[in-house]
């Protein structure tokens, strides 16, 4: 099975072609730009890319995944628009995957629960809790660091490196969502959910209020 990931929840513009047979997996090739304004400008390219450095085409996919935040509305709409587009001009699924799930499959086993976070602006984070075998306990949520209590120590994420001090956190790898990562955290097993975002938040922009008449004496 060839799945195409795709994330643009974070500063990372993500594409990975991931063959996945029974529970093995395998990255057959990506490509990863951290910039945070360069969404809809690199997604569509990157993912052509990483599947023609997988050595196949568009055509030999058999499902999309693509995570769904939490992020911020630029960045997920121009994700998500590109994987609603593959799939639906493909014929094949398109999975929606928790952002921070996927951060959270690529941390390493251990013995002790772990927070996902990342960077929503605003001096505020996108936060999720997990137990150490990599299942979610808690959230996702967005919060300022200082009000986010917690007795876990180590986290995974950009937003843990940006407030380790203010959260008394120790940061840990990876800092954004892998190709594998969101494949691992995607459910084959059952129909696909739609493609909804995790927004957490209204968007920055907002309608223009109404202009006041004005009027000549």
């Amino acid at each position: 099975m060839l799945v195409l990931a795709i994330d643009t929840s974070t500063p990372a513009v993500t594409a990975g072609l991931v063959a996945l047979d029974g529970d093995a997996l395998e990255s057959r090739g990506d490509r990863v730009t951290v910039d945070p304004r360069a969404h809809g400008e690199l997604i569509t390219p990157h993912a052509l890319e990483a599947v023609k450095a997988g050595g196949v085409t568009l055509r030999d996919l058999d499902a999309i995944v693509c995570g769904v935040g939490p992020g911020p509305f630029t960045g997920l709409r121009a994700g998500m628009a590109t994987a609603a587009s593959l799939a639906h001009a493909l014929g094949i699924p398109a999975y929606p995957v928790c952002s921070l799930d996927a951060i959270a499959a690529d941390v390493a086993p251990g013995e002790a629960p772990f927070l996902v976070l990342t960077d929503a602006r605003r001096r505020e984070v996108y936060w999720a809790a997990y137990a150490a075998d990599g299942s979610r306990t808690d959230g996702p949520h967005v919060e300022r660091p200082a009000d986010l209590e917690t007795t876990i120590k180590v986290a995974a994420g950009d937003g843990a490196l940006l407030y380790a001090d203010t959260l008394g956190v120790q940061p840990i790898e990876p800092r954004f969502p892998s190709p594998l990562g969101l494949v691992k955290a995607a459910d084959f097993g059952q129909e696909p959910a739609p493609l909804t975002p995790l927004y957490l938040r209204r968007p920055d922009a907002v309608e223009p209020a109404v202009r006041k008449k004005v009027t000549t004496p």
